[in-house]
């Protein structure tokens, strides 16, 4: 009997890629859904499949026993895994499996266009002369400005990497530090976020989300912001207090905040950090491109399609498997 499989991400799906002709060798039964799913989908769903390739669909304790025992294997097309509820994942040994080294450099690209769209104004210059004005409008420099990156897991090595060549002067902070790494960038190391929200005009968060980590931006650490200091975010919304940062922008003390993640998404058609004009907001594209969508997705696939046949190495972050890394 052929393995019963829910695909949900939705970039895996859309983009070119030899990723399709795997998936469709292997004989399973795929049933397709457009991701992000909420716990009421999926509570609808569960209980029905061998195996998930999910995105950042709610995978709660209710949909994993709903799931089991059934359920032998998610695959997660991505490194997130606060979307799945890994305690329950482990007590009922069900593999997470994730896809760790494979977006990181697209992530960082990302994290510098929008950061220099919001410091050169590109969104406002490009509206007017859509309009056929003629808007010159003044930015910033990068060049010796002070960036904070709190995280320096991969993406926020390669944006310190991208940080230097611009000429800026790097900060830090993570309860993992790479020395070496930090000693030939000339990373700047502080003790606290506190310290880095005090001393930095700009803010670029990569630190996983956590009870800890939940709105580590808010409205006191704001406060602490040189005047004009810039935020961008590429790593979760819900690190950041929506609420705050428009109260931030409104009062100018925070001059822009770019962000490719809400706390909510899709968000409200009405939340107003949509259409503020010191904010700019994508719609969680940062890790797709052609590029790195097929490697992402081969690599979700095959942990999932050799933890399944016991055929090949697999990257699982829960421990409840081996995993390659």
């Amino acid at each position: 009997m052929s393995s019963r499989v829910l695909v949900t991400t939705c970039s895996f799906q859309d983009t070119p890629g030899p990723h399709h002709q795997l998936l469709e060798s292997q004989g399973f039964e795929i049933v397709r859904e457009r991701g992000p799913l909420s716990e009421t989908k999926m509570l609808e769903l569960a209980g029905e499949f061998d195996a998930f390739l999910c995105g950042d669909d709610a995978i709660t304790r209710a949909v994993l026993e709903k799931s089991g025992p059934r359920l032998k294997v998610i695959s997660k097309y991505g490194i997130g895994l606060d979307k799945i509820d890994l305690g329950t994942t482990k007590e009922m040994k069900i593999p997470v499996m994730f896809t760790p080294g494979v977006n990181h450099t697209t992530v960082a690209e990302h994290t510098f266009c929008l950061l220099l769209a919001l410091v050169k104004n590109l969104i406002p210059s490009v509206d007017a002369t859509r309009k056929g004005e003629w808007l010159r409008l003044t930015g910033h420099e990068l060049w010796s400005k002070k960036i904070g990156v709190i995280g320096l897991g991969r993406i926020g090595q390669e944006v310190i990497i991208r940080a230097k060549a611009f000429g800026m002067e790097v900060h830090g902070y993570g309860n993992f530090w790479p020395t070496e790494f930090c000693e030939q960038y000339g990373v700047i190391r502080h003790e606290s976020i506190d310290s880095i929200f005090s001393t930095c005009d700009i803010i670029s968060p990569h630190t996983k989300l956590a009870a800890d980590t939940k709105h580590l931006i808010n409205r006191e650490r704001l406060a602490l912001l040189p005047q004009g200091a810039v935020i961008v975010n590429t790593g979760r919304g819900e690190l950041a207090d929506a609420a705050a940062i428009m109260e931030a922008l409104d009062s100018g003390h925070l001059a822009g905040y770019a962000t490719d993640v809400m706390e909510q998404e899709p968000p409200a058609t009405d939340d107003p950090l949509l259409r503020h004009p010191k904010a700019i907001v994508t719609a969680h594209v940062g890790s797709r491109t052609y590029e790195s969508v097929p490697r992402q997705a081969l690599m979700s696939l095959n942990n999932l399609v050799n933890f399944l046949n016991n055929s090949g190495p697999v990257f699982c972050a829960n421990g409840v498997v081996s995993s390659a890394e």
